[in-house]
C-alpha cells in the first residue's frame, strides 16, 4: 500500500495532506513529495495526516527526514493528526516537530484563514477529489 497526497500553499503556509498508509512502501513517495514542497514554497509546512491510516517506523523516520530537509531550506515541519496507533518519536539530531491535535488547530496556530484567490494546490492523482 502506497500514499497519496496533496500541496497547499496558502498565505506563505505550506499544508501537506497525506492519505493511506506510510510504511516502507511509501517512503520513496513521501520523499518525493517533500522535494515537491521544497520546490514550491516557502514558509513553515503542515503535515495534515488526517487521512492517514498508519505509519511504519520507517513511516515515522521519514517524517523526522523531512523535518530536517525543510530546517535545512529554513523552514519549519508541524504535525496535524498524528495516528492513533503511535506518537513520533524524532530521532536526537532532528530539529523539533510542533505537534497539533488538527488541522484546524494547527492552521489556528499560524493566524490562518482560508482565502481562496490566494491559494494554490497540486496532488497525486489518486487524490481523492
Amino acid at each position: 500500500m502506497t500514499i497519496e497526497w496533496r500541496y497547499t500553499v496558502e498565505q506563505e503556509l505550506g499544508i501537506l495532506s497525506v492519505a493511506g498508509y506510510l510504511g516502507p512502501a511509501a517512503v520513496h513517495r513521501f520523499a518525493g513529495a517533500v522535494g515537491w514542497v521544497v520546490a514550491r514554497g516557502a514558509g513553515p509546512v503542515i503535515v495534515d495526516l488526517t487521512a492517514l491510516q498508519g505509519w511504519s517506523a520507517e513511516g515515522q523516520l521519514a517524517i523526522t527526514e523531512a523535518a530536517r530537509r525543510l530546517a535545512a531550506e529554513g523552514r519549519n515541519l508541524e504535525l496535524a493528526a498524528i495516528p492513533a496507533d503511535g506518537s513520533l518519536v524524532p530521532t536526537g539530531d532532528c530539529p523539533p516537530i510542533p505537534v497539533h491535535s488538527d488541522r484546524t488547530a494547527a492552521l489556528a496556530a499560524h493566524g490562518a484563514r482560508r482565502e481562496a484567490e490566494e491559494r494554490q494546490e497540486w496532488r497525486t492523482t489518486g487524490w481523492p477529489s
